[in-house]
């Protein structure tokens, strides 16, 4: 990293704003520390600010739409503040970016770890300054760990991606398949427990796809059940979770090693995309249904309580009123607990962006709405399985409306009547009736 004085740009104070996934969030998060070494503090995005760095997503139109709504409010904000795009969209559309009123500065996938540097020299002008590499140069591996409360973390151990789904931009704007070292993760993982917080939540673009060298390379020095094994003997932090993994990648030995592991809990979230097969197909998904199917009866029948989450896709090109109830009825039928419903968008640059027979905006809108209530069913059907037996909560830090909320080690949204003495603490439950607002209540039985 650059060192330098922010004194010498009078640039002090710096806020954030992050889009999208937890990758983009642990990524901000390290952003921030290196701007607070050098010199800056940060304060309230919604405050007056000499700096704005909003990190970007890309995935779908509506996160391009929020980004410029943010450089809107950060402008208003302070006239005469310096605004900073980076990530995904910064990378994928650098100059469209760069033309918003009152963007200074562009970063893209390589730079944004550099902003300090950036910073430096910067002065008000007319036009934006763009520093975006070329996507195949983003070839190294830059640790990252957010810390958003006393409670967890997210901690990314993977970046880029080398499949090639047909409706997903990550490749363009990340790279190629590239991990961090074993020894690096297991270093941060106790940088992080030693500020007091019980949950790590691993993170990456594909983490199953974790081994592939800092460089790309495709020899797999590790795999992904290695650093899980390492991370659960040798780590200090009390739980792990696994964000989000590709079922092709979830082996049955993950599955298996979790069912028996210190720290690593029953809460599973794999991207299905299409319950379809003729529209996995269409996608490159790198599975059909029935190896899906497959992975969730393995976790249940060995982890009955395990929660399992699923990313699901509505309105791809082609997809017919049959492809989407074969959908539909398909999640109904599986034992999963909740869905995050993503309206298709189309992506310049992607084989899916031109594919025949677009679904017209109104039905993929009432495709969403039709699997979110499904969701909403599931999950409501997990927590009252889960009724009567007892859990181990973490507590998180707000108060809300005198309520203190937290997770249960198989991923139960949680309250009880707020103590702060409860907050950061890991007790044993009992889950005793689901309020009005579909949270669970419990009965506190002591304290872990």
């Amino acid at each position: 990293m650059f060192e330098i004085n922010a004194v010498e740009n009078n640039l002090k104070s710096v806020a954030f704003y992050t889009l999208g996934c937890k990758l983009n969030f642990s990524e901000t998060s390290t952003i921030a520390r290196n701007l607070k070494e050098n010199g800056y503090h940060e304060v309230n995005f919604d405050d007056k600010s000499d700096v704005y760095v909003i990190n970007t997503c890309s995935v779908t139109n509506n996160a391009d739409k929020e980004c410029r709504q943010i450089v809107k409010k950060a402008r208003q904000t302070n006239p005469d503040g310096f605004i900073v795009v980076v990530g995904c969209y910064a990378q994928l559309k650098p100059h469209e970016i760069a033309a918003l009123d009152g963007v200074d500065l562009v970063l893209g996938a390589k730079e944004k770890f550099n902003i300090a540097h950036f910073l430096k020299a910067l002065k008000k002008s007319e036009e934006a300054v763009v520093h975006s590499c070329e996507i195949e140069e983003a070839d190294f591996y830059e640790s990252a760990y957010s810390i958003g409360d006393r409670t967890r973390a997210f901690l990314k151990v993977q970046d880029g991606c080398d499949y090639k789904c047909t409706y997903c931009t990550i490749p363009l704007a990340r790279g190629i398949s590239r991990s961090d070292s074993i020894e690096n993760i297991l270093q941060k993982a106790d940088e992080i427990a030693s500020q007091g917080i019980k949950e790590i939540v691993l993170t990456g673009v594909n983490i199953g796809d974790y081994g592939k060298g800092e460089f790309g390379n495709k020899k797999h020095d590790n795999t992904f059940l290695e650093l899980v094994e390492r991370l659960d003997k040798e780590t200090k932090v009390e739980r792990l979770r696994i964000s989000s993994i590709e079922p092709n990648l979830l082996k049955n030995e993950l599955i298996e090693y979790t069912l028996n592991s210190q720290r690593f809990v029953p809460h599973f979230h794999v991207p299905l995309q299409s319950g379809c097969d003729e529209l996995l197909k269409k996608m490159k998904r790198r599975y059909l249904t029935a190896l899906y199917r497959e992975r969730v009866a393995k976790i249940k029948e060995i982890m009955p309580d395990a929660c399992i989450g699923v990313d699901v896709i509505v309105g791809f090109p082609g997809e017919t009123e049959e492809n989407f109830m074969e959908t539909y009825h398909f999640l109904n039928e599986l034992p999963v607990s909740y869905f995050h419903v993503f309206t298709y968008s189309e992506r310049d640059d992607t084989p899916a962006a031109t594919m025949e027979n677009p679904v017209p905006i109104k039905l993929r809108k009432k495709r969403n709405k039709m699997l979110r209530i499904l969701s909403e069913k599931k999950k409501m059907e997990f927590y009252r399985s889960q009724l009567d037996t007892e859990h181990v909560v973490l507590w998180e830090s707000e108060n809300k409306n005198g309520k203190i909320e937290g997770y249960t080690e198989n991923y139960v949204r949680v309250q009880t009547n707020f103590d702060e003495k409860l907050i950061n603490q890991k007790m044993d439950v009992n889950l005793a009736y689901i309020d009005n607002n579909g949270v669970v209540e419990v009965q506190i039985l002591e304290r872990v």
